[in-house]
C-alpha cells in the first residue's frame, strides 16, 4: 500500500494540494488535509467553482454540514462504497485511501504535468504514422472530382492530370475460351481435348488484342456463367421439379423441344425461300426435301421418335449446299403446296404411328417388369417352403428307418434317458458343493461394498465441498484477471513519462510479490489437500482395522473369559481414541476463530477506534458549549 499512497501523493501535488514533502503515506494526512485534498479534486473534475470552502470552518455544526456535502458532490460523480461525514471527520485509512483512488482515478489526463522521456528516430516515426492515421480516418472522404486541388501538373512533358484518373480505360469485353471439365475428377476429359487444351488454346492474356481488355473479359465470363447458373436454377425449381424428372431426363426433353423448334423454324426458312426464289430452286429444294425424307424412312427403324427432328436440325447446311450446287428446275407454286401439305401429312402420320408403338411399347415394359417381380416373389416363397419340407423329410425319415427294431430302440433311448438323469443328479450335487461357498463369499463381499458406499458418499461430500470452493477462487481469479486486463488497458492509453515509468516498475514489484504469494498459497493449500488425504486415509484404515479386531475377538469371546476382557478393553480404547481424535479437531477449530479474532482486534485497532471515540467526545462537548452560547445570547435579545 506504501506505493499506492506514494502514487495518490504524487498526483494530489501535481494539482496543486500543499503537501509537505515529510508526508509519505496516508496515516499522516490530517483532517485539515483529507478534506482539502478532496475539495481541490472535486474542483479540478468538475472544472468549475464548488460551495466548499479549502479549509475546515471552526464550529463544529459548519464542520458536518462541510463533510455531508463533500460526501454528496463524490457519490455524484459516481462512487458506490459508503461514505458520509464520518469518512473525513473521523478518517479511517482503508477508507481514505479508496476515495482517494477513486478521486484520482477521475482526474482528467491533461492536468497531470509529464515530463516527455526522449525518444528516438522509430518512436517518432510511430507516433507520427499514427496521428496522419487517427485524422484521415476522422476525416470524411471526399470524391477526387469534388476536391478544389484535385488537378495536378503529373509526366514528361508536365501534362494536367485529374487526381484518381491515371489508369482509367473504357470497359471493353471480348469472348474468351476457358478449359471445361478438367476441374471435376468424376468425368474423364479426352485426351484429343486434353492435347488441345495444353498445347493449341491460347493464354487468357493472349486471347484478346489490347491487354486492358483481359480483366474486363474475364468478368464478363464470370458473370455470363453465374447467370446462367442462376437462370438453370431458377428453370429447375420452378419447372424442373414439378416435372417430376431427373436432371439428365430434363435437359434432354428440353434438347428435344429445341431441336423440334429449329427443325419448325428451318422449314419455315425453307418456305420463304421458295416464295422468294425461282420455280427451279423450289423444285431442287423439294428434291432435298425428298431425300431427306427417304433418309429418315430408311432409319426409322434404329431412330427413336425424336430423329427426325434432329436430322432435319444437322441437314440445314447439307440443305443449303445442294441448293447451291444443283441446276435449277421450275416448278409451279401449286403444285409445291401440295407436296408440301402431302409431306407434312405424312410425316404426322408416321409421327402419330411413332408414339402410339412408343406407348403400347411402354405398357409392355411395364407389364413385363411386375410379372418378373411377381415371379422372383414367388420363386423366394418356393425355396423358404422348399426347405422348411426338405427338413421335415429328413425327420420323418429317421423316425420311419427306426421303426422295423422298434422293440430294441426303444430301449436304447430309455437307457439314454436314465443316463442323462444320473448325469443331472451328479451334476446338481456337484452344484450343491459349490454354490455353499460361493453365497458365503457373496455376503462377504456385499458387505465390504456397502463400506465401501458409505466411505465413498464421504468422499463424494467432501468433493463437492472442495468443488464449490474451486468455483469461488476460480470467480476470484477471473475477476482479477478482468480487472488487471482494465487497468492494463488503461496503462497502455496513458501518457508515460519518467515518474509513471517508476510506478511500474514498482507495480511490477508488487505483482510479482503477490505472485509469489499466490504460489505460496497454492503451495499451502496442496499440502492441506495432501493432509486431509491422508487423515481421511488413516481414519479410514482405523475403522477398518477396529472391525476387523472386532469380529475377531468376539468369535472368541464366547468361549474365553479373558478374551471378553480383551473385547471390552478394545471397545474403551476405541472409544477414548475417538474422543482423542475430537478433541484434537475442536482444538482446531479454536485456535482458527482465535486467529480469526486476533485479525477483528488487528483491523479494528487500525480503524482508530479509541481516538475517533475521544475526538468524538470533544467534539460532542464543543457542541455542547456552542449549544449553551447560542441560548444565552437569544436569551440576552429578547
Amino acid at each position: 500500500m506504501e506505493e499506492v499512497d506514494k502514487i495518490i501523493i504524487v498526483s494530489l501535488r501535481t494539482i496543486g494540494c500543499d503537501i509537505e514533502d515529510e508526508i509519505a503515506s496516508l496515516k499522516e494526512f490530517s483532517t485539515e488535509l483529507i478534506v482539502s485534498s478532496a475539495v481541490q479534486c472535486i474542483k479540478t473534475i468538475l472544472k468549475q467553482d464548488v460551495d466548499l470552502p479549502n479549509t475546515l470552518p471552526g464550529g463544529m455544526s459548519a464542520r458536518f454540514r462541510m463533510g455531508t456535502g463533500l460526501a454528496n458532490y463524490i457519490q455524484e460523480l459516481g462512487y458506490k462504497g459508503e461514505i458520509g461525514y464520518q469518512t473525513f471527520l473521523y478518517s479511517n485509512e482503508s477508507e481514505i485511501r479508496k476515495v482517494f483512488m477513486f478521486l484520482v482515478d477521475r482526474l482528467p489526463k491533461d492536468t497531470v504535468e509529464t515530463t516527455e522521456e526522449p525518444m528516438g528516430s522509430s518512436a517518432l516515426l510511430q507516433r507520427a504514422i499514427a496521428s496522419t492515421v487517427l485524422r484521415q480516418m476522422n476525416s470524411p472522404w471526399i470524391s477526387p472530382n469534388l476536391k478544389k486541388d484535385s488537378i495536378t501538373w503529373r509526366g514528361k512533358p508536365p501534362m494536367w492530370q485529374r487526381e484518381g484518373s491515371c489508369a482509367m480505360c473504357n470497359y471493353h469485353a471480348s469472348k474468351m475460351k476457358f478449359p471445361s471439365g478438367t476441374g471435376d475428377l468424376t468425368k474423364k476429359v479426352p485426351k484429343e481435348l486434353k492435347s488441345y487444351y495444353c498445347e493449341c488454346l491460347p493464354y487468357i492474356t493472349n486471347q484478346t488484342r489490347n491487354h486492358k481488355d483481359t480483366a474486363p473479359s474475364i468478368l464478363e465470363e464470370i458473370a455470363s456463367e453465374i447467370s446462367a447458373q442462376l437462370e438453370w436454377e431458377n428453370e429447375w425449381n420452378s419447372q424442373g421439379l414439378a416435372s417430376r424428372l431427373s436432371e439428365q431426363e430434363y435437359k434432354a426433353k428440353k434438347r428435344q423441344r429445341i431441336q423440334k423448334r429449329l427443325a419448325e423454324t428451318l422449314r419455315q426458312d425453307f418456305k420463304r425461300s421458295q416464295e422468294a426464289s425461282s420455280s427451279r430452286s423450289a423444285q431442287d429444294l423439294q428434291q432435298v426435301l425428298d431425300k431427306m425424307g427417304s433418309r429418315t424412312s430408311a432409319g426409322k427403324t434404329k431412330g427413336s421418335r425424336f430423329t427426325h427432328t434432329e436430322q432435319l436440325v444437322f441437314a440445314k447446311d447439307e440443305v443449303v449446299s445442294q441448293i447451291g450446287t444443283e441446276a435449277e428446275k421450275p416448278h409451279t407454286e401449286e403444285e409445291l403446296q401440295k407436296k408440301r401439305e402431302e409431306e407434312v401429312l405424312g410425316l404426322k402420320e408416321e409421327l402419330e404411328s411413332l408414339s402410339s408403338k412408343l406407348d403400347q411399347l411402354d405398357l409392355e415394359v411395364k407389364k413385363y417388369s411386375a410379372g418378373v417381380k411377381q415371379m422372383e416373389e414367388e420363386i423366394t416363397t418356393q425355396t423358404r417352403q422348399n426347405v422348411e419340407k426338405e427338413e421335415n423329410y429328413k425327420v420323418k425319415k429317421r423316425t420311419l428307418d427306426l421303426l422295423p427294431d422298434a422293440e430294441n430302440n426303444i430301449a436304447k433311448l430309455q437307457g439314454i434317458v436314465d443316463s442323462s438323469a444320473q448325469k443331472l443328479v451328479t451334476l446338481a450335487n456337484q452344484w450343491e458343493k459349490h454354490r455353499v461357498p460361493l453365497i458365503e463369499q457373496y455376503r462377504e463381499l456385499k458387505e465390504l461394498n456397502s463400506k465401501k458406499e458409505s466411505e465413498a458418499e464421504k468422499k463424494l461430500e467432501e468433493i463437492k465441498v472442495f468443488r464449490q470452493k474451486m468455483k469461488e477462487v476460480a470467480d476470484d481469479a477471473r475477476s482479477k484477471e478482468e480487472m488487471l486486463k482494465h487497468l492494463n488497458a488503461e496503462y497502455n492509453s496513458m501518457n508515460k513519462d519518467e515518474k509513471r515509468s517508476g510506478y511500474t516498475k514498482r507495480m511490477m514489484e508488487i505483482m510479482s510479490s503477490i505472485k509469489k504469494q499466490r504460489a505460496g498459497i497454492d503451495k499451502v493449500l496442496t499440502d492441506t489437500k495432501s493432509i486431509q488425504k491422508e487423515i481421511n486415509s488413516l481414519s479410514g484404515k482405523l475403522d477398518r482395522t477396529f472391525t476387523v479386531t472386532d469380529e475377531l475377538i468376539f468369535r472368541d469371546a464366547k468361549r474365553d473369559e479373558s478374551v471378553k476382557k480383551a473385547y471390552r478393553y478394545l471397545a474403551a480404547l476405541h472409544e477414548s481414541c475417538e474422543q482423542l481424535v475430537q478433541t484434537v479437531a475442536d482444538t482446531g477449530v479454536i485456535m482458527r476463530e482465535i486467529r480469526e479474532l486476533e485479525d477483528q482486534i488487528e483491523n479494528e485497532s487500525k480503524n482508530k477506534v479509541l481516538s475517533n471515540l475521544e475526538k468524538i467526545t470533544s467534539d460532542y462537548q464543543q457542541m455542547k458549549k456552542e449549544n449553551q452560547s447560542m441560548v444565552e445570547k437569544i436569551k440576552h435579545k429578547s
